[in-house]
């Protein structure tokens, strides 16, 4: 699998950027920081300082999806669907709603995290599910029927990948020997029992 990224011309660059995520890089500290140059325009648009890559990589994903849409090149394949989206393109949109996907990816705020990395890792999908379903329901009046995305929750798109790549392989072979365009075969194939 090979990497949409560009491969950066300074070299300073080269050291500090994130060696996955596109968008960010890393300062003094360990803090993570991400920045997006607007589309036609020298200009970028600063979306802030983030503790981790990640929540610095979800910004990013904010910003493209209000600069380019849905056909932009995404961290996370379903930035989609569980990211919020900002009212407009202009700066200041797209910088409050990058402010947002800190407060609603943030593993605190999702779940009681643990001092393990792998464990918050495993509680904070679930919980960020638990937590878009419900901050849906409180916004229905109605509150009868709740939206389930099974498509991000269960990661459908890599799922039907990777069926599709089972079904590339080559199926085993029924005997080693057996020809059919042999007369007498000793095999007698039956298709139902008796």
């Amino acid at each position: 699998m090979s990497s949409h990224k560009r491969k950066a011309g300074r070299k300073k660059f080269r050291e500090t950027r994130h060696p996955v995520y596109r968008g960010i890089r890393q300062r003094n500290g360990n803090k993570w920081v991400c920045e997006v140059r607007e589309p036609n325009k020298k200009s970028r648009i600063w979306l802030g300082t983030y503790p981790t890559p990640e929540l610095a990589a979800r910004a990013h994903d904010v910003a493209v999806l209000a600069l380019k849409g849905t056909s932009a090149i995404f961290n996370f394949p379903d930035s989609v669907s569980l990211l919020p989206v900002a009212k407009s393109s202009s700066a200041e949109d797209i910088r409050l709603a990058a402010s947002k996907v800190s407060k609603v990816f943030a593993p605190s705020s999702l779940c009681s995290s643990s001092s393990s990395r792998v464990e918050s890792l495993e509680t904070t999908k679930p919980c960020l599910v638990d937590e878009i379903v419900k901050s849906r329901n409180d916004n229905d009046e109605s509150n009868e029927s709740a939206f389930f995305d099974e498509e991000a929750v269960y990661n459908m798109p890599s799922l039907l990948d990777s069926m599709a790549e089972g079904l590339l392989i080559t199926p085993p072979s029924m005997m080693r020997g057996f020809d059919w365009d042999q007369v007498d075969c000793e095999t007698d194939l039956t298709l139902w029992t008796d």
